[in-house]
């Protein structure tokens, strides 16, 4: 047994709640089960029970034996003072408050339906399941599933939001400086992420903003900081990206020992870090105002719109500085974009909105439904489970529903869990 059960159990009433008896053997009603608490204190604040002939205001505390109330030193919290009813699975010993006056006690696995603890048992008795309720999933009611993952969706909004916040905070509401870094870090994917985004970092965007009217400079800018410029090559492009770095080095005052070095190795030439780099600084030297462009946008193509760029001349027959290849323009993709758009550009506007007290859900559910879904190894488990995500808005429920819950075992917060255990 354990204590967010008994949570889940008196916040749902999912017990006998007629003839209830404390262990001394005085009649409970339950007038409000209270509020919970998820924070220290008591469980319940502000229940309203009646108690034999009194009627009570306070807050309820639960464990699974009365004795915990010892094992976790309550008597010594004055917090603990005004709880009217401790909730246990199993009496083992009286409670006392600091006047000596017995808390009264209900146990509660006299009250509580065979079937229930059934169905709990069986969502968390076996381990070596992908999650608790594979085999189940499939049977989650539409409505309850559609709206706990549109819900889940804005939970993992709230959760990318956090790191939005922290660079903003750091760069005194720069909101330009912030998607520049956390741009280059998504165009850097998954392996050169932490190396572009050290790269972004390593540069004041007042620099960017000084140098995006000239791409070339930009160009050097980005490669030059990233390490890329140190080799004795003899190339007329590579050696003009030196020539203008050690200029811009030299005008800024540029550092770079604290940048990540970027890998090449088992990268698709179309995602090296060259072709990358090239790419972003294209976008910053097309767009003088990316952010407002952003906050401006509230259609999907218009999104493709404002990302379609390519790289510049020298990397349509180039994937590294040494060695030409077959001649291609490399524009980002529709794919690409949609990357961009669920780990930054939606995001952001999210924050952005919150920030200033506009409402733009209706917004974000249109367009994250409208990008197709990601494909992982979550997103295919649970497809295999039930076909449940075909957009965006629901791969990323899907992988908040994952890492937050079921690997977690927090079913009990969960609309699925829920609805199980209500079987």
């Amino acid at each position: 047994m354990k204590e967010d059960f008994l949570h889940y159990i008196w916040k749902n009433k999912k017990f006998e709640i007629h003839h209830l008896k404390t262990t001394e053997g005085e009649a409970v009603t339950i007038a409000s089960v209270g509020q919970h608490n998820f924070n220290s204190g008591p469980d319940f604040f502000n229940s309203k029970l009646n108690i034999g002939q009194q009627l009570w205001a306070g807050n309820v505390e639960i464990h699974v034996k009365s004795s915990d109330w010892y094992v976790h030193n309550h008597e010594q919290d004055l917090a603990y003072d005004n709880v009217i009813l401790h909730v246990v699975w199993e009496h083992d010993t009286d409670v006392f408050r600091k006047d000596n006056s017995v808390i009264p006690t209900l146990e509660l696995k006299k009250y509580i339906h065979l079937e229930i603890l059934n169905s709990y048992e069986a969502l968390f008795s076996k381990t070596n399941r992908w999650i608790n309720c594979e085999n189940d999933f499939a049977s989650t009611q539409p409505f309850i599933l559609t709206n706990w993952l549109e819900r889940l969706y804005f939970e993992r909004l709230e959760r990318k939001s956090k790191t939005i916040e922290q660079l903003l905070k750091a760069s005194k509401n720069d909101w330009e400086a912030v998607l520049f870094k956390m741009l280059a870090k998504n165009f850097g994917l998954k392996v050169n992420g932490d190396a572009f985004f050290s790269l972004a970092q390593s540069i004041d965007f007042s620099i960017v903003r000084k140098t995006q009217n000239n791409q070339n400079k930009l160009e050097a800018l980005f490669f030059g900081q990233s390490g890329l410029l140190e080799q004795d090559i003899e190339d007329a492009y590579y050696l003009s990206l030196v020539e203008d770095y050690q200029f811009l080095k030299q005008k800024f005052k540029l550092e770079n020992q604290q940048v990540l070095p970027l890998k090449f190795f088992r990268l698709r030439p179309p995602n090296f870090p060259t072709i990358r780099l090239s790419q972003l600084a294209s976008l910053y030297f097309k767009h003088q105002n990316l952010f407002s462009k952003i906050i401006a946008s509230n259609e999907l193509q218009h999104f493709y719109e404002l990302f379609h760029v390519e790289t510049s001349a020298y990397w349509k027959n180039h994937y590294t500085f040494q060695k030409s290849s077959k001649p291609s323009v490399k524009t980002l993709s529709k794919s690409f974009v949609d990357l961009l758009l669920i780990n930054t550009i939606l995001p952001l506007k999210f924050l952005y909105a919150k920030q200033r007290g506009e409402e733009i859900s209706s917004d974000l559910i249109a367009i994250s439904n409208k990008i197709a879904s990601e494909s992982n190894g979550i997103i295919t488990a649970f497809n295999a489970l039930k076909k449940v995500s075909v957009s965006s808005l629901e791969s990323q429920a899907l992988i908040q529903l994952k890492t937050e819950y079921c690997d977690k075992n927090l079913c009990l917060k969960c609309a699925v869990g829920n609805q199980l255990l209500s079987k």
